[in-house]
């Protein structure tokens, strides 16, 4: 019990703690575990060993990373992010449609791709934050007084 509650608050500091970059880069790294997830229960399912029950567990898996990329959608700046934030906007509702068609052709090809795309992005959002953390390189100025 006290793991648990460890777990948990340390996982709320980390959030309420993060930027708003580390932020996207946690929905990102959510919403491909939860493809993972479907991934490889859909490839359990398309072998001999198929189980109604997976099914659901899918379906679950699909509809959280469509709710986290929907999340995503909703915080874009259309006024500072300009022809960037359009261009997500239209990835994003790209993504949620193909994990929708996904989910009901149970299609493990279209998750895994939108999977790799969502990884692709996460990679330029953790670079992109890291130099935003990353103190200028200013070269030290000062005054010589030892000679």
């Amino acid at each position: 019990m006290a793991y648990k509650n460890a777990s948990s608050t340390y996982r709320e500091t980390r959030i309420t703690t993060a930027s708003q970059g580390q932020l996207i880069v946690m929905l990102y790294d959510e919403a491909i575990r939860q493809l993972t997830i479907a991934a490889d229960l859909l490839e359990l399912n398309n072998s001999e060993n198929k189980d109604p029950g997976r099914i659901e567990i899918i379906g679950k898996s699909i509809m959280k990373a469509e709710e986290i990329i929907t999340e995503l959608m909703v915080s874009l700046d259309f006024e500072q992010g300009g022809d960037i934030s359009k261009n997500l906007f239209s990835l994003y509702t790209w993504f949620n449609r193909e994990l929708l068609e996904a989910n009901i052709a149970q299609d493990k090809k279209r998750v895994i791709s939108v999977k790799n795309m969502l990884l692709t992005l996460r990679n330029v959002w953790s670079e992109i934050t890291k130099k935003a953390a990353e103190p200028a390189n200013r070269e030290a100025v000062g005054l010589n007084i030892a000679g």
